[in-house]
């Protein structure tokens, strides 16, 4: 699965900064338009996301949509590089979001059923394997884009090999055998009234968390606007995903040993320091250090809530309940992202960027003082 990761992020981190280019500059799309392609194709992943979990937890079937969820996204990669217009863009990531929403929570479901006291450093390997493909994909794009200047089409048709490698490894990807007579057979209305109240008071602090845990776009933004540079502000966002993909696993082995509970508090404590610090710092120097405090942050919540989210549910019903974390993140973050760029346009960055240190802060205090239940 890791493998798998690594190379399916490479190609999607390869379009990710040059798609919104290739529509405005080559196609004449306006930047409203680039809006709604991406809010159509995060809202349908996000749904999908919580529909897939519950669908794999009633047939006890992982894998499968792992198969079917990597080869759809394989497949949409390269269409724009082969049909040139707006329609093909926006089907093309339709079908790449509707793949990740069919493979996502299934696919955690079945990392989790293979740890054994162990799931912090399993989910914590897998995000660096993931995110170590977030890095190597930008950095793959500004090097083509050095040696074939506005070739775009080039890129779309490059990312389809990656992309196509990892179809490969999940074919690899094995279930862990679910008794019949143990499969979860409830929809989550049923599924959310049996539910441990740890859960259920962890899903709701996570999800105000993303309410103003808002996309990466605006802090590739910020950092843009203090170095006056755009090539700066992308390989600090590059040197993120390093220092996520490096962080991911021993971090993930401190939360096996020391608590989930209090690796992801801190985490959100140093994600509160880095909102501060974009609210407050006008040096390019030290947006560095706080991209590098970012990963970290990253590392130490990403795979670890999924972890800690495996060890409160029976492997049954691990789906639904990975399920409905990622859709409700998913969901919270696209709306929190509409918030934040209307408090920018309308107070600047410093207000959004404070907003949301205050409020990750107090919720990463209620977490770690909460009693376990």
């Amino acid at each position: 699965m890791g493998m798998v990761s690594l190379f399916t992020d490479i190609a999607s981190e390869m379009l990710y900064p040059i798609t919104p280019i290739f529509l405005t500059a080559v196609l004449g799309s306006s930047m409203v338009f680039v809006g709604i392609i991406e809010g159509i194709a995060e809202f349908i992943s996000g749904i999908l996301k919580g529909y897939f979990g519950n669908v794999s937890d009633k047939l006890g079937k992982r894998s499968i949509f792992v198969v079917l969820g990597y080869s759809l996204s394989a497949l949409a990669k390269p269409l724009p590089g082969i049909f040139q217009n707006i329609p093909t863009v926006l089907i093309s990531r339709v079908a790449d979001r509707t793949g990740k929403g069919i493979r996502t929570a299934p696919r955690d479901a079945l990392l989790g059923s293979y740890s054994s006291g162990n799931s912090g450093a399993i989910f914590g390997f897998h995000r660096g394997m993931d995110t170590l493909g977030a890095a190597i994909g930008p950095a793959a794009a500004l090097v083509l884009l050095h040696f074939f200047p506005n070739d775009f089409q080039l890129i779309f048709l490059l990312a389809f090999v990656p992309s196509a490698t990892a179809v490969f490894f999940t074919f690899l990807v094995k279930d862990k055998t679910v008794e019949f007579k143990s499969r979860s057979s409830k929809n989550y209305a049923e599924f959310w009234k049996s539910a441990p109240a740890s859960y259920k008071k962890l899903l709701i602090l996570i999800t105000i968390f993303s309410l103003v845990n808002s996309s990466d776009v605006f802090l590739i933004l910020k950092s843009k606007d203090i170095s006056d540079s755009s090539t700066l502000a992308i390989f600090g966002y590059i040197f993120y995903n390093v220092i996520y993909a490096g962080a991911s696993y021993p971090l993930g082995g401190l939360s096996d040993k020391f608590g989930k509970k209090k690796v992801f508090s801190y985490g959100l404590i140093i994600f509160s320091l880095v909102y501060l610090g974009f609210a407050l710092v006008p040096q390019i120097e030290l947006v560095w250090i706080l991209f590098a405090l970012y990963g970290i942050y990253a590392a130490s919540t990403e795979g670890v809530s999924k972890a800690w989210v495996s060890d409160l549910i029976p492997d049954e019903q691990r789906g639904s309940a990975i399920g409905l974390l990622t859709m409700m993140t998913s969901l919270s973050i696209m709306l929190g992202s509409f918030f934040t760029g209307i408090l920018w346009d309308k107070f600047g960055s410093y207000v959004p960027f404070l907003v949301s240190s205050v409020i990750s802060f107090s919720i990463a205090i209620i977490i770690f003082f909460q009693k376990d239940s």
